[in-house]
């Protein structure tokens, strides 16, 4: 799947992707997710652990909390490690807020899910 959005310029269904990529808390091995990609200042992404808005937070968010320092992100066919931080109070309803502004479906996440999505940073 991740060749196919790659030939089409790091995109699907109206959103650029990146590909993040985090070490298996339980297996230790590297495992590769595209997600949904929002630009936050120069060289900076945010990304939604929304999980299409189900109830568990997707494989790649507990990856990431477990090994926070093995983060690498991929687009343009550039692959760099990353500096993670989870969005808290007002600096995570603000990014949110302009999430939904660019790609209105996270809004339906939100209806869907009764748990807080978390919103994080990779720089």
């Amino acid at each position: 799947m991740i060749g196919i959005h790659k030939r089409t310029g790091d995109r699907f269904a109206g959103m650029d992707l990146l590909y993040l990529t985090t070490v298996g808390a339980r297996s230790g091995k590297e495992r590769t997710s595209p997600v949904a990609r929002f630009a936050d200042g120069d060289d900076a992404w945010l990304v939604v652990a929304s999980n299409n808005g189900a109830e568990r937070h997707p494989a790649w968010y507990h990856n990431l909390k477990a090994h926070p320092d093995r983060v690498w992100i991929e687009h343009g066919g550039r692959k760099r490690a990353a500096q993670v931080e989870e969005l808290t109070g007002e600096r995570r309803e603000e990014a949110l807020g302009r999430i939904v502004a660019a790609q209105p479906r996270f809004a339906g996440y939100l209806k869907k899910t009764s748990r807080a999505l978390p919103v994080i940073r990779l720089s």
